[in-house]
């Protein structure tokens, strides 16, 4: 995702707060609370308790060599396999991540859904400098929520290469209610198969002109990228359209994978048939939603984002990019293909779900589960710990999608983000955000260091599928005080444009 490298930054000297250059500007009173803020550090300092555990660990994003089963690529990795290391605390750690840059490019690591301190959200040019080539970053954080996370570059396109990894918050009054737990994390793989995430955007920016250039507003009539595929790029032949999602993304892939693998190859992920299973999934993609479903088992999907919903009894599940779903399933006996399908695309991942000695599911198994049920997080209803209290809006402010392949430019409110208004909030607001798809593409909108609950049901999210011509209203409560970044989830969509801050000021 965007480095804002269009916006520039002024480090304050006095009170060592970032700032965003134009911002007061932008916004009609009061000045920005920066990263680095005394209001940042208090935050901070209430989360931490006496006696907080520490949890280390260090992450070393480098040109790698990977294996996705049978397919090696060069690619950028946190190590010698993708997802990244898995990392785990439980709720009231505090965190403590090394990262040492051995790419050949500046980095930096977002950690996804975590109300953490603005200053360690790993956005450059709006919580820190970039990480550069042969530098080292330290991000020391209280995990306050429990819940299923995952880490990521905010640095260009760079999630589409195999640098991102799971951070897992255990709850430590969770009663633990099955017998084996499974990450899985769905990817859209093009990186060292002839082309980089970095030419897939160029193509998109040489062949359908630059959207820096102003031109165009997209908007009702244009077509956010339907049927497109990777335009320019030789792969005009795939119509990307679904049913439940309209315009299914920009670029057409040629793998998708389960924690790294490729279907003709998977992981295979072992039980004992009765034994209750805790999956918890991650849509780490960067263009395309999955479709997910366990052969001849029903899923109970129970946490979204990290929070608590309702049980719900489910064929398979649309989880969009930058989601997580926890979900429980019974285990039968036998051999089972666990798939992920890409959503109004050609093509799907693949894990083995093992019980029993057995042949495996070829590797284009597509179970009747995934044309039975299919739940979303619109579906879902939080529990009532998890809904925020009853409460009317302080300030609301309405989100525009837009946008358009050529030129490629997508928008908020008509604007990219290197002249997009901020979205102006003060500490202690309920805050109602609108988010209003005018484009026919779907978009999983991202807001950083916040939950919100969504419409009536009062599902807790921080990235949430917004369909064409539909709106999503999203409370918000501001208690995390900095500059976030709000923004689509497509990454492509964010570097062309689509993009904000929520910005607190005095």
């Amino acid at each position: 995702m965007s480095s804002i490298s269009r916006r520039s930054l002024l480090l304050g000297s006095a009170a060592g707060t970032f700032s965003l250059v134009g911002l007061s500007a932008c916004s009609p009173s009061g000045t920005a609370l920066g990263a680095m803020s005394d209001n940042v550090r208090r935050a901070e300092a209430a989360r931490r308790v006496a006696g907080q555990r520490l949890v280390t660990a260090r992450l070393s994003p480098r040109v790698s060599t990977v294996d996705l089963g049978g397919v090696a690529v060069d690619t950028w990795a946190y190590g010698e396999s993708v997802p990244g290391p898995l990392l785990r605390a439980t709720a009231g750690d505090l965190l403590r991540v090394t990262v040492d840059n051995a790419l050949p490019a500046e980095t930096s690591v977002h950690w996804h859904g975590v109300a953490l301190r603005n200053d360690m959200d790993g956005v450059p040019g709006m919580t820190q400098k970039p990480i550069g080539t042969g530098g080292r970053f330290l991000y020391e954080f209280t995990a306050p929520d429990p819940g299923t996370y995952f880490y990521h570059p905010h640095s260009g396109v760079q999630l589409d290469r195999g640098l991102y990894g799971v951070l897992v918050v255990d709850d430590p009054r969770e009663p633990g209610d099955y017998d084996l737990e499974w990450v899985v994390v769905l990817d859209d793989w093009v990186d060292g198969t002839g082309r980089t995430p970095d030419d897939i955007l160029a193509g998109f920016r040489t062949t359908a002109g630059d959207g820096s250039s102003g031109m165009g507003h997209g908007g009702t009539g244009d077509m956010g990228g339907m049927g497109h595929g990777s335009m320019g790029m030789g792969d005009m032949g795939e119509a990307m359209s679904s049913p439940l999602l309209g315009g299914a993304g920009d670029v057409v892939y040629p793998h998708y994978l389960v924690n790294g693998r490729v279907p003709a190859s998977p992981t295979s992920l072992r039980g004992k048939a009765g034994q209750r299973v805790r999956l918890r999934i991650v849509n780490a993609g960067s263009d395309t939603a999955f479709r997910v479903a366990l052969g001849a088992h029903r899923l109970t999907v129970t946490h979204t984002d990290g929070f608590p919903v309702q049980p719900a009894e489910a064929d398979a599940l649309l989880v969009g990019m930058g989601e997580r779903f926890d979900v429980l399933v019974t285990l039968r006996d036998g051999v089972f293909p666990l798939v992920a399908s890409a959503e109004g695309k050609q093509g799907e991942g693949m894990a083995v779900v093992r019980t029993a000695a057995g042949t495996p599911p070829s590797a284009s198994a597509r179970p009747s589960e995934l044309d039975g049920l299919v739940v979303t997080a619109m579906d879902l209803v939080a529990t009532p710990e998890a809904r925020l209290p009853g409460r009317a809006a302080d300030r609301r402010h309405d989100l525009v999608l837009s946008g358009s392949m050529v030129p490629y430019r997508w928008t908020l409110n008509g604007k990219t983000f290197e002249d997009a208004d901020p979205l102006e909030v003060h500490q202690g607001e309920r805050v109602q955000l609108r988010f209003r798809n005018m484009s026919m593409m779907f978009h999983p909108m991202h807001v950083h260091g916040h939950t919100f609950a969504v419409n009536a049901n009062g599902v807790r999210k921080d990235t949430v599928i917004v369909r064409p011509m539909q709106s999503i209203v999203a409370d918000v409560d501001a208690n995390n005080p900095g500059q976030w970044a709000t923004h689509c989830h497509n990454i492509y969509h964010a570097e062309a444009g689509m993009m904000t801050t929520l910005s607190y000021r005095t």
